[in-house]
């Protein structure tokens, strides 16, 4: 029996019609459809809030780690860091599974109000007289935790965004079922649904899409600032302005690109657009191959030896974040003596980097949109909170081993090992979407309600 309190997330959007009547093809009501849409840009705005404040804390957490903590060191600052989606890997499952069986508002609150604390903590972990370090490791982790609640919103965006495509293939279900499905039921009793097994291999093969989707863009995130300093010997001050330019412009790219999948998958469908920005991003990175004889400045300043240091990620991150010294001088510019294949490698030119960023700006978000499209409708009109929040966890892991990835290979490999191993990795996607491409098919249309 449902509680008052969720009476009104499990009101009919129907009352007593009957199919075959007139009023059976009004779906909802214009009272229903302006709420639901208030809520889903209530949604959005959180999720923007979120993105804003990660963005601003994320560039001072080295600087003030070792303001409250002199022991820390480049490896922890590694944990600190990844501690943040290790937190959401852990979290988002666990919210979508609670999402299934109650109102979407408690984990979206409880997550909401943990995400407040965790940053009340982060704020004030100079505080203690020592273990300082933990004390933020464990902030950043909580706060993490909290940004879990991206499953959430997007079984719930998922589900009301595509309400009438949706209902179409229910005709046979009640409009209360409907609804069940949009805001989620009490019970699993109470609400029963369209009757069919979910294609389990199509689930685990979008994962697997999304999470090499996420983990090229992070490591193309990753790498952009130590490449264009390598490569045009720009300082610190220099290569955070361009690179910020650069990586708006691609943001407004990116926008447009939405707007246009939003049509052609119309036309095409979202499994020919996600191919596409496949093949798009397979053509950027090989783009930044090095080719030719020119190569680039060589940092001779401060030289100490010819070997190539066991460096971490932490530290190749301080190397970008350390402050200009006092007297304003920004050090020695070019590609570190260090990283031996500086003297064999050739350069990577600007116009060679600017056309493979314009490319992977192109197809980074077709494949994040379509593969997230693809992955809501193949699961269909059942609760989709837990599997919404496997692939959020799968975006987490992939925001972990995509920097680490990358940095360790182009510090000691460079610009074309790195490159070509991500060339590969996606020559290795496009085959296993070839392999299940078929079966990225919407759940109504695998079960013949509806003919695609």
């Amino acid at each position: 029996m449902a509680s008052p309190g969720i009476d009104t997330e499990q009101e009919p959007l129907l009352g007593d019609r009957t199919p075959g009547s007139r009023e059976w093809d009004i779906i909802e009501t214009e009272e229903h459809y302006k709420s639901r849409w208030i809520s889903i840009r209530i949604l959005y705005l959180t999720m923007f809030f979120s993105s804003v404040g990660f963005s601003i804390v994320i560039m001072s957490i080295w600087p003030y780690l070792q303001k409250i903590d002199q022991t820390a060191d480049a490896s922890f600052l590694g944990w600190v860091i990844a501690s943040f989606s290790l937190g959401q890997m852990v979290a988002s499952p666990v919210f979508g599974l609670w999402s299934n069986y109650r109102p979407r508002k408690e984990p979206l609150i409880v997550s909401i109000f943990i995400s407040v604390v965790a940053n009340c903590l982060y704020a004030y972990v100079h505080v203690p007289a020592s273990h300082n370090k933990y004390y933020m490791l464990v902030a950043r982790g909580l706060v993490g935790f909290g940004a879990g609640n991206v499953a959430v919103v997007r079984s719930y965006i998922s589900g009301a965004t595509s309400l009438q495509e949706r209902i179409s293939s229910m005709a046979n279900t009640s409009a209360c079922q409907a609804l069940g499905f949009i805001l989620g039921p009490a019970s699993t009793d109470e609400v029963q649904f369209p009757q069919g097994d979910i294609d389990q291999v199509a689930v685990l093969a979008t994962n697997v899409l999304f999470f090499v989707v996420l983990f090229i863009f992070a490591l193309f995130e990753t790498i952009v600032t130590p490449l264009t300093m390598d490569m045009y010997a720009w300082t610190r001050e220099q290569a955070v302005l361009y690179d910020g330019i650069i990586l708006a412009a691609l943001g407004v790219e990116a926008i447009l690109i939405f707007m246009g999948v939003k049509l052609l998958s119309k036309k095409i469908g979202e499994r020919a657009i996600l191919l596409g920005g496949l093949i798009v991003v397979w053509v950027g990175f090989f783009i930044l191959l090095p080719w030719g004889n020119q190569f680039p400045k060589i940092q001779w300043e401060e030289l100490h030896n010819n070997s190539i240091p066991n460096t971490t990620f932490g530290e190749i991150i301080i190397a970008l974040w350390k402050s200009p010294r006092e007297d304003h001088n920004e050090g020695p510019t070019g590609c570190p003596i260090e990283q031996a294949w500086c003297f064999y490698t050739p350069m990577i030119h600007l116009a060679q980097f600017l056309t493979a960023a314009m490319l992977i700006g192109a197809g980074y978000p077709s494949c994040n949109v379509t593969s997230y499209t693809l992955y809501s409708k193949v699961l269909g009109p059942k609760p989709q909170g837990v599997y919404m929040g496997w692939l959020t966890a799968s975006g987490s892991a992939a925001r972990i081993l995509g920097p680490v990835f990358i940095s360790q290979v182009y510090t000691s490999w460079g610009p074309r090992w790195a490159f070509s191993l991500v060339c590969g990795i996606v020559v290795l996607t496009i085959m296993l979407l070839g392999v299940v491409y078929r079966r990225l098919v919407p759940f109504s249309v695998r079960h013949g309600r509806i003919q695609e």
